[in-house]
Formats: structure tokens, C-alpha cells, sequence
């Protein structure tokens, strides 16, 4: 497999950040910018960026940073859920609500219903404004709160809606079709110029995403697949011959 190169795992900067982090109150540790995670795993992975003179492919730390590009306190965020369900939906929109509202002060957060259809000038339902108490125990329930959908949408449309609407960051919840989307979505805003980020959560119950060690969702899937093969097993050794058949959904899963 060929792996990336150091400028395809850059993350765009909207500019500068001047905005002391609300963070700063409470802790004394942040991402050093200058300080990331090599994606070539051996030496012999390595040693083709070191004889060119290359840099080698690396990935950003994640985590809170002493400096912001949004005003916390201004900021408008908006949520997505798009493609199939997997466990643990609720739990990554709860997590971005409580954190937004009780780490960095967030006023106003944006739930648009059922996908990408719900960012059109015409939804079928309106987006939904998430508060820190709405979403207090939603973890525990399937599914997502804000619905979702399959299909694309006209980019164009949705990057009017999200300038209109006056959203400055937005957070995409999908597998790779809505990830795609969120890139377009990224690509038109640039081409725009208009500073809104767009945020890709990679959603996939089948643990086949590069460089991770698992994904939320897999260890669900995991514990109820087994007791449909256990029942099988059960049913099979019970009878004289018997069969048992159990279909498993994921393409490349780990």
C-alpha cells in the first residue's frame, strides 16, 4: 500500500487563531503544533522519505489548543448524521454538545435533521437548536436524535444554507460517502472564501479505517453479532445435521 504524502495530511487553517482558550482556565497542557504522529509504522517504510529529503507523512495531534480561530462565546456549531445507523451516534453528539457548551462556553449549536437532505433551502424538517440538557441522556438510545439519510445533495445549495443560517463550524458524522460530501462542502467554502470549518467524524461499525485501532460502534457490533452465532451454534448442535446460517453485513471489516 502506498502511503500518503506529508502535504495529503495537512489540515487546512482558516487563519490565524487570536482567541484565548477557555481551557486555559483549568489545565496547563495543549497540542504542540509542531509535534505529530509518523504514519510509516518500520524503517523500510521510512527510509524512501529520508533518502529523497522528504518530509514523512504525519497526522496532527488531536486535542484542545491554547489558541482559537472562533470566538467561543460567538461561534455558531451545526451537527450532521448521514448514511447508516451505528451505535455509539448518540454518544459522539452528546460528547460535541456537552463539550462545546461546557468547555468553551458555546451559545448556539445547530442540529440539521436527517443528513445532507436537512441542509437544503426547503428541508423536509427543520433543523433542531441542541442544548446541553437536551441531549443529557440520549446515550442511551440507538440510532441518532437527528435522523439521517442516504444520496448527495447539491453542494452549491448546502454551503448557501450553512452561510445563511450564519454557521461557523460543522461537524459531519458518516463513512466515506459523507465524508466525501464533506469535503466538497470544504472545497466549495474555500473556493468561496468564506471561513467556516468543516470537521469530518469517520463513522464504521466494520473497524476498517486506516490507523485506527477501532472505531466507535465496532465493539457493539461485535457483541451483538456474537450472540446471533452463539443462538446458530445452539439451534445447529441441537439438531442431527444441523445448519446454522447467520449474514453479517461490512466489506472489508476488522
Amino acid at each position: 500500500m502506498k502511503l500518503p504524502s506529508a502535504d495529503d495530511l495537512v489540515v487546512r487553517r482558516l487563519g490565524p487563531p487570536t482567541f484565548r482558550s477557555p481551557l486555559c482556565e483549568t489545565r496547563k497542557t495543549f497540542v504542540d503544533e509542531g509535534n505529530g504522529f509518523l504514519v510509516p509504522r518500520t524503517t523500510r517504510e521510512l527510509a524512501p522519505f529520508l533518502e529523497a529529503g522528504e518530509p514523512p507523512p504525519a497526522f496532527e495531534a488531536s486535542g484542545p489548543y491554547p489558541k482559537l480561530f472562533f470566538d467561543p462565546h460567538r461561534v455558531r456549531c451545526a451537527i450532521v448524521t448521514c448514511g447508516g445507523l451505528c451505535p455509539g451516534l448518540n454518544d459522539v453528539i452528546r460528547s460535541l454538545v456537552l463539550s462545546a457548551t461546557h468547555h468553551y462556553g458555546v451559545q448556539s449549536i445547530l442540529g440539521f435533521r436527517y443528513g445532507y437532505a436537512g441542509i437544503q433551502r426547503k428541508p423536509e424538517a427543520e433543523p433542531v437548536e441542541l442544548t446541553a440538557q437536551q441531549v443529557t441522556e440520549i446515550h442511551q438510545h440507538g440510532g441518532t436524535i437527528l435522523g439521517s439519510s442516504r444520496g448527495p445533495q447539491n453542494v452549491g445549495e448546502m454551503v448557501d444554507v450553512l452561510i445563511g443560517r450564519g454557521i461557523d463550524m460543522l461537524f459531519a458524522i458518516g463513512g466515506d460517502g459523507t465524508l466525501r460530501g464533506a469535503l466538497a462542502i470544504c472545497e466549495e467554502l474555500a473556493r468561496r472564501g468564506q471561513p467556516i470549518a468543516v470537521v469530518g467524524i469517520p463513522k464504521t461499525i466494520d473497524n476498517d479505517l486506516l490507523w485506527t485501532d477501532r472505531t466507535f460502534g465496532f465493539d457493539t457490533a461485535v457483541s451483538n453479532a456474537r450472540m446471533a452465532l452463539e443462538a446458530a451454534h445452539a439451534e445447529a448442535e441441537a439438531a442431527w445435521n444441523g445448519v446454522g446460517l447467520v449474514k453479517l453485513m461490512g466489506r472489508h471489516s476488522g
